[in-house]
């Protein structure tokens, strides 16, 4: 499987601050990869240094000449009351393709015509931006993304403030693009019970700490729990994964853990509905 992304030794942060260190890792073609942690752990870290804009303090990054990313931004980093319509907001995946002071042809249109019906909202396309449920709107991010041909889709945060039922759809969605099409799928999360019921592997980011793994590795109480530091039960329903932090009253230093290690959300994963009115 021909490597994209290889960290090698790679030791990352910002000027005299180090966030991670000696990071070994590739993501290949093909791949389906979670990278899960709380806020500030450094998984915005490890993403500048894939898109290619942090280079690291030692060791190595290598990108695959060639490499296209699309990318899906947090929800909260847009501005949906722009006056656009829908297929306008998915156009602009194509503007690195069309070029500087060029306007999008008929042909740009119908890709993102396209885009819009792969991810199944085309019949939104005229649709102003700001009329759409949440769902819909993270699904035109998505064929914006898509319409730009890219080999590699990564999404940051994408559920992030989502309804259960929301969720659901547009991870379903997310892993349809990967099994479907082939696509290399990167997903950045904070929710660790979304992502695992997903990815085929997890890497866990946790205040200076890396592991990476297969998702039946890492989704063990063991590892779990020295990774967040307090006691973890990994439990199934129905085929889902669940993590849950094990109440133990008699363990006073669970009420000293950090903040950070306890942002473990639980959220009992379903299949994605069949219609897309998220």
């Amino acid at each position: 499987m021909t490597s994209l992304v290889t960290f090698d030794h790679a030791t990352l942060g910002y000027g005299r601050r180090v966030v991670l260190s000696d990071l070994t890792f590739s993501i290949s073609e093909g791949d389906f990869l979670g990278i899960v942690g709380p806020n500030g752990s450094g998984k915005t870290t490890i993403l500048r240094a894939i898109l290619g804009g942090l280079k690291p303090l030692q060791g190595a990054v290598t990108l695959a000449p060639n490499l296209r990313y699309g990318y899906v931004p947090q929800r909260d980093q847009v501005d949906y009351n722009f006056p656009l319509k829908v297929v306008d907001v998915v156009m602009m995946g194509r503007y690195d393709r069309i070029g500087l002071g060029r306007r999008p042809g008929a042909n740009d249109r119908r890709l993102a015509c396209d885009a819009l019906d792969h991810v199944g909202i085309l019949d939104l396309s005229d649709q102003p931006l700001n009329a759409l449920s949440g769902g819909q709107k993270q699904r035109t991010l998505i064929a914006r993304a898509l319409v730009g041909q890219p080999n590699v889709l990564i999404l940051d945060e994408p559920t992030n403030g989502m309804d259960l039922v929301a969720t659901t759809q547009i991870l379903g969605l997310v892993r349809e693009l990967h099994e479907r099409d082939g696509l290399t799928v990167l997903m950045v999360s904070h929710a660790l019970n979304e992502v695992a019921n997903y990815v085929e592997r997890i890497a866990l980011v946790m205040d200076g700490g890396f592991r990476i793994g297969m998702v039946d590795e890492i989704m063990s109480s063991s590892v779990l729990s020295g990774m967040y530091r307090i006691p973890v039960d990994v439990d199934s329903v129905n085929g889902h994964r669940i993590v849950v932090a094990r109440r133990d009253d008699s363990q006073s230093d669970i009420a000293h853990t950090p903040q950070s290690y306890i942002e473990a959300h639980v959220h009992a994963a379903a299949e994605p509905a069949s219609k897309p009115d998220a």
